[in-house]
Parts: structure tokens; C-alpha cells; sequence
């Protein structure tokens, strides 16, 4: 019973290894050897060099975004400031510069025609086709409003009478291209707990003032001409103020925290983001409708309507931070020398399949022992060398086998 016991935990705590069967061939051996120069050059190059996969990440980034956009113009034979062509109110990250507006004056609650073509009648039974139709300015009575000896005229509309004509022609404001726009933006990474301002805290508030944006000379200036944002986007000015659009303002951080927290700066890009609309024949540019209210002194409610054509401003932030960290690092360590190993199955696959002599490389890689064997083998002695076969060497130190093919001798 103890003898019995004794071999198991000897048995237990032996170690066994991988039969090693060694190919001299230059073709084998310069495929593998170059197979792992390439994981090793990826792994050192890309996934840590470019990557930086030894460190771990902070994708959460908390962004704050203020605005302030200055510069006057001309509109409808005045002058207008921010408070006359910026919607919403001043500080948003989301903000419209309206550049061109169709004001309806005077509108009161009533009756009265249709100005869309589409809206044409001859009888009142031509005009019941429009119940419920959401494309006029108004609830479809069903009545056919013809002028006094006109065969043809227009459907008849309950709500804010005149209607609109947005058919007029209204000069853009284009000096839009001279406003500037002013960017505020905070951001803090939780993980690290690391906050930066989008400008550095030592720029004076005469520096600000002098300052504009570029991105080479004055790349931390937090602000922008207009004209430079459009410049950078490749889009015209005229196309814009005419039809509206919507631009984008990209605030990138990239932050590298192994490095000095001063080198955790943003960089800015700019892109048209309704560019796959801007050649449509519907629904091109960007518009909207707003009203002001007001009261005649009997208190009947009247209003002012413009159709408002704007360049609309998105300020987006994204970025992350990067510090190390011994456990990624390990992780990646690891990954790499498993992937060295892919070398090894590459190389098989070629000797077993692809090289003359496969059929001898299969019989010494791949070894069958029966018990018939082994009885017969432990009647030998223990240094036999009659287990090989001419053309093959032993290895005493190691134990390996070593195989020359055609390409090369033994």
C-alpha cells in the first residue's frame, strides 16, 4: 500500500515534455525565422509603440462647451447684432448664425387663399382632395377662393393669415464671413482625474483679444473667423448664406499621461456635416421657422413669421488618456511570445504537406508506443540505439531528434 501510494505522487509530480524533432532546412527555417520577425516588428511596432497597449485607457471624457460668437451686419437695410442672428442665446454648444430670414408681417388668426401651386383649384371638390394635408400653411376648408372673373384659383386655408411667400428673393447677409466665434471648453478624465482647459491658463485676456485661430502659428487660440472655419472645410460662402448648412467643430484630446500634463492639448478639425445632402434637390441646406408675438390695443393677437436660413455650428468633443499600468503590459507581453509560436504551426503545415520528405517528417513528429513496445524496449539497454534508423542523429543533451531534408546534409 505505501509502495502504491508512493508511485502516484511520484507519478504526480513528474514532468513531461514536447519530443523535439530539429529540420535543418534553409527554405523551412528562413520562413519561420521571417514569420516571426514579422509578429515581433507588429507587436513592438504597432501594439505597443503606436497603440500603446501597456497602458490602460479612459474613453469616459466629461466635456463642457461654451460659445460666444461676435461681428455685426447688414439685413433687410439694417444692421444686426448677436442677439438678432444667434439662436439659441448666447453659450450654447449647439448654435445658429442665421444669414438669411423671410419675414411675413402682420399675420392674424382667419381665412384666406393658399399661396403653393400645388394647392389649385377650379371647383371646392378639387380642394376636399386636401383634407389633411400637411404641406400648407394652414387647415384645408375645402373652399375654392377664386379671384372676381378668374376661372382658377387657390384652396382656401384657416390659420395665420397672409400666408408666407417664400418664393421672394432676399439678399444673404454675407458678412457673416468676418464673425468670430469663441470656444470654451473644459474636460476631465474620471479615471485619472485629470482637468484641462482648451487654452493654456497662462494666455493673458490681451493675448485672447489679439488672438485668432491657425493651426500652425496660433493653434491653441480659442478663437475663430468664420471665413477660416469654412476655408477648412472647403465650402463657399455663398452656397452657405444662401441655403444654410451645418458645420461641424471637432475638439480632439489625445492625452498620453506618461508624459507632462502640458503636452494634454486639444487639436481641432472642421467638416461639413450635411455634406451628403449639399447636392440634393430636397431637403438642401438648413432652415427653420420662428414668430414673434405681439397684441393690437383691443388685445387680438398678431404675429411677425420668418423662415429662417442659418449656418448651424455643432461643437463636438472626443478624445481619451492613456497611463501605464503593469497589468495590460503583461497581458500584451504574453499575447506576443504566444503569437512568436505561430511561426512553428506555419512551418508544419509546409513540412507536413508541402515539402518533399513530408511522409518523414510525419513519422518522427507523430510517434505510436503500444505496450508491446515498451515491454520490448525496457529489455534493451537503457542506451540502445536501435530505435534509429540510418540518416538520423540523437541528441544525449536534449533529447531531440534531429532530421536533415534533401536540402540540406545531416
Amino acid at each position: 500500500m505505501g509502495s502504491s501510494l508512493s508511485v502516484c505522487v511520484t507519478d504526480f509530480f513528474t514532468y513531461e515534455t514536447s519530443k523535439s524533432v530539429v529540420v535543418k532546412s534553409w527554405s523551412v527555417g528562413i520562413i519561420n525565422r521571417i514569420v516571426q520577425l514579422l509578429i515581433i516588428t507588429y507587436f513592438a511596432g504597432w501594439v505597443f509603440v503606436h497603440e500603446k497597449a501597456y497602458q490602460v485607457t479612459d474613453t469616459g471624457i466629461e466635456s463642457s462647451v461654451m460659445t460666444k460668437v461676435k461681428g455685426f451686419g447688414y439685413h433687410h437695410g439694417q444692421v444686426v447684432d448677436v442677439a438678432d442672428y444667434i439662436l439659441p442665446q448666447q453659450g450654447a454648444g449647439v448654435f445658429c448664425i442665421l444669414t438669411r430670414l423671410i419675414i411675413t408681417d402682420n399675420q392674424f388668426q382667419g381665412k384666406c387663399a393658399e399661396l403653393v401651386s400645388m394647392f389649385k383649384c377650379i371647383t371646392d371638390e378639387d380642394c376636399h382632395r386636401h383634407f389633411g394635408a400637411i404641406l400648407s400653411s394652414g387647415v384645408i376648408t375645402g373652399v375654392c377662393l377664386k379671384p372676381s372673373g378668374q376661372s382658377e384659383g387657390q384652396c382656401e386655408v384657416e390659420g395665420w393669415c397672409p400666408v408666407e411667400d417664400d418664393n421672394v428673393n432676399v439678399t444673404p447677409m454675407f458678412d457673416v464671413n468676418n464673425f468670430t466665434i469663441f470656444i470654451k471648453n473644459s474636460i476631465r478624465f474620471p479615471l485619472f482625474d485629470v482637468t484641462r482647459g482648451n487654452f493654456p491658463s497662462t494666455m493673458t485676456s490681451d493675448e485672447i483679444k489679439r488672438c485668432t485661430y491657425h493651426p500652425e502659428k496660433s493653434p491653441f487660440c480659442p478663437i475663430f473667423r468664420v471665413s477660416d472655419i469654412l476655408k477648412h472645410t472647403g465650402q463657399d460662402l455663398v452656397g452657405l448664406a444662401t441655403e444654410g448648412g451645418e458645420v461641424g467643430i471637432n475638439i480632439e484630446w489625445k492625452c498620453n499621461l506618461d508624459l507632462d500634463i502640458e503636452y494634454c492639448v486639444p487639436k481641432y478639425s472642421f467638416t461639413r456635416l450635411d455634406a451628403p445632402f449639399a447636392k440634393n434637390a430636397v431637403s438642401k441646406g438648413f432652415n427653420f421657422r420662428f414668430a414673434k408675438y405681439f397684441k393690437t390695443e383691443n388685445g387680438t393677437d398678431f404675429r411677425t413669421l420668418y423662415k429662417a436660413f442659418a449656418i448651424r455650428f455643432d461643437i463636438m468633443v472626443t478624445g481619451n488618456a492613456g497611463k501605464f499600468n503593469t497589468i495590460p503590459t503583461l497581458i500584451n507581453l504574453v499575447a506576443a511570445f504566444t503569437s512568436v509560436g505561430l511561426g512553428t504551426v506555419l512551418c508544419d503545415i509546409i513540412l507536413l504537406n508541402f515539402l518533399k520528405g513530408a511522409e518523414q517528417y510525419k513519422a518522427k513528429k507523430f510517434e505510436e508506443v503500444s505496450e508491446a513496445q515498451i515491454e520490448a524496449s525496457l529489455a534493451q539497454s537503457p542506451g540502445s540505439q536501435l530505435s534509429l534508423k540510418p540518416g538520423m542523429k540523437n541528441s544525449y543533451d536534449s533529447g531531440a531528434i534531429s532530421l536533415a531534408t534533401p536540402d540540406q546534409p545531416l
